[in-house]
């Protein structure tokens, strides 16, 4: 099942919009409030500071001498018991300029804390969701996609969300202007106003544009992640074949994808700078003559009209700049929304902490099972009806593709049938008790999953309470007491991916891990395919000390553990073709 395409979800123009929405449901709302409170201090004081202009130019006119009381702004000021004169009003000026100031910096750290609040959310959550989503949907997605997604692509939407504020301040601030231009001459603001709408209407080609270029700006990520990961990956194959030169030019050609991406939007985004500015200046300019020339405004008037205006050019030049970041980052927000929705849409139940996973005292059961995954024409099962009795050894044998790892998935619980049922002592598994029923299973697959640290954290994560004693027990089930002869014992580091160890020492670790939690289900898939003959009688010894304590399946392709099996099943495309029950001897 893959996760749909989240772009086509939202019709072209309203995606980013509802992206915005869904990041500002998310911010958390006290910070955002206080941020919005900030916005319109910054805003109100810039107005304030320019209309103080109007009474000291009247002042300033005669010398500080001249009578401005007639203006309403002095009104204000004798509210305030201060005497009108330009001493005052310069003072006023200073604190208002250094208030604005503040809050500027108030805003800034505030936004800034927003931001990381929302970005730190955001990834936690859709790591969450990634954790806690079926695995018929997660196991078929790839995971540098995931990777890009949780790093490149919510860093970009927590950016996306920067230029919402910053474009949404930057419009508070201009609708001061505005409305301090009003204060001062309703047909000069309103000429104005609809210049810049005029404006800021020219610009649809270059906005469209800017959505376009996010879009290939995320693409060009998320083929960097792809290559990167490859690449280190097969580091020791592209070295053995001789091929660093053609890793070094792939890695080159998705790095140059990406400076493209960049410098066409900064490419587009400046140009319409350079439109944007000489428009305004244009229109400026006209609004001046007109002022003059036509309608003999008084200077004292027009002076701080020209302040606002000048003032607005740059305001509408970062509106202008902020709106196309915010177009240009808003694919990725809409990606990380699609991608959240689809993944919590197909949220597995939460077990509830210290619930106890049902008993296996009889059997695990496939009843005319049949699943087909997504991208496959044939089904992985067909009817299939398999019975696993407990504290007894299986072994499911068959070629590739034959269904061996879709039983193993199903007996564990990862993934439900499309019909017929799994049943435990046989009471049918439903999407609850099949969460649960994970907890009582340990999983051993073909590769071994070792983190990057000592070989006691590898172990506790199966069982983080326990101590030394349980872990030298499970070591010493699972043959791998090798560890306590190596230099630093159980705080010995097993490096990236566990390469500091042989393979055979890792699968022995890993089986130790499993065994740490106690299963009543243990399943070894294909655990045993790549080991040398030394580490498969070494894990063959471990199997045989585990029978009869608990329940064991062994997939395989190939029969070297099956003679160790009390039943034995083969499958061949989906279907089972053998069931035999073996002897063995105690």
């Amino acid at each position: 099942m893959q996760p749909e395409d989240p772009t086509a979800l939202t019709p072209t123009g309203i995606g980013p919009m509802r992206a915005s929405l869904f990041l500002l449901r998310l911010a958390p709302q006290g910070r955002l409030l206080l941020v919005i409170a900030l916005m319109i201090g910054v805003a109100v004081t810039e107005g304030l500071g320019i209309i103080l202009l109007v009474p000291m130019l009247a002042l300033l006119d005669t010398g500080g001498t001249g009578d401005a009381s007639g203006m309403t702004i002095a009104h204000w000021i004798g509210d305030m018991g201060l005497p009108l004169d330009l001493r005052n009003l310069l003072a006023l000026f200073v604190v208002l300029v250094a208030l604005r100031a503040l809050m500027l910096a108030a805003r800034a750290i505030a936004g800034l804390r927003l931001e990381i609040a929302l970005v730190d959310g955001l990834r936690d959550r859709l790591y969450r969701a990634i954790l806690a989503a079926q695995w018929r949907m997660t196991g078929g997605m790839r995971q540098t996609d995931n990777v890009s997604m949780m790093i490149s692509r919510v860093d970009t939407a927590g950016y996306c969300f920067n230029r919402t504020l910053g474009l949404a301040a930057t419009l508070v601030t201009l609708g001061g202007i505005a409305a301090t231009a009003f204060y001062l001459s309703p047909k000069l603001a309103g000429i104005a106003i609809v210049g810049g709408l005029l404006v800021l209407a020219g610009f649809s080609r270059f906005r469209q544009r800017s959505q376009e270029l996010g879009v290939a700006l995320g693409d060009a990520y998320d083929a960097i992640h792809s290559q990167l990961q490859q690449g280190l990956a097969a580091l020791r194959l592209i070295k053995m074949l001789g091929r660093e030169r053609r890793s070094a030019a792939d890695a080159r050609a998705v790095f140059a994808q990406l400076r493209q991406a960049q410098l066409d939007y900064v490419r587009s985004l400046h140009f319409g700078q350079v439109l944007l500015q000489s428009g305004a200046a244009l229109a400026l300019a006209v609004i001046v003559w007109l002022a003059i020339a036509r309608w003999h405004t008084d200077a004292n008037r027009l002076l701080p009209l020209i302040a606002l205006s000048a003032r607005a050019v740059p305001l509408l030049s970062e509106v202008v700049s902020a709106w196309q970041d915010w177009l240009h980052s808003a694919p990725s927000a809409m990606e990380v929304e699609g991608q959240l929705r689809q993944l919590e849409r197909f949220a597995e139940p939460v077990v509830p902490e210290g619930a106890i996973p049902p008993a296996l005292e009889h059997s695990i059961a496939l009843e005319d099972v049949t699943l087909a995954h997504d991208d496959r024409s044939l089904a992985a099962l067909l009817g299939a009806s398999i019975l696993f009795p407990a504290r007894k050894i299986t072994a499911i044998m068959g070629h590739s593709g034959s269904g061996k790892s879709t039983v193993a998935d199903l007996v564990s619980g990862l993934i439900a049938p499309d019909s017929g049922t799994v049943t435990l002592d046989r009471v049918a598994l439903d999407d609850d008790a099949r969460c649960l029923w994970r907890k009582a299973v340990a999983y051993v697959q073909q590769e071994p999953v070792l983190f990057n640290g000592s070989i006691r954290e590898n172990l506790l994560w199966a069982e983080p309470e326990a101590d030394e004693a349980a872990m030298i027990a499970a070591l010493r089930d699972a043959s791998a007491l090798f560890v306590l002869d190596l230099p630093k014992g159980l705080d010995t580091l097993v490096g990236d991916s566990g390469r500091q160890l042989s393979g055979g020492e890792r699968q022995r670790i890993v089986l130790a891990r499993a065994l740490l939690r106690h299963p009543a289900l243990l399943i070894l898939d294909e655990a045993t395919s790549a080991l040398d003959a030394a580490n498969e009688a070494a894990i063959g010894e471990a199997i045989s000390r585990l029978r009869g304590r608990m329940t064991i399946i062994i997939i395989g392709h190939r029969g070297a553990l099956s003679g160790m099996a009390d039943r034995l099943v083969t499958l061949d495309g989906g279907r089972v073709v053998a069931c035999i029950d073996q002897a063995i001897d105690p």
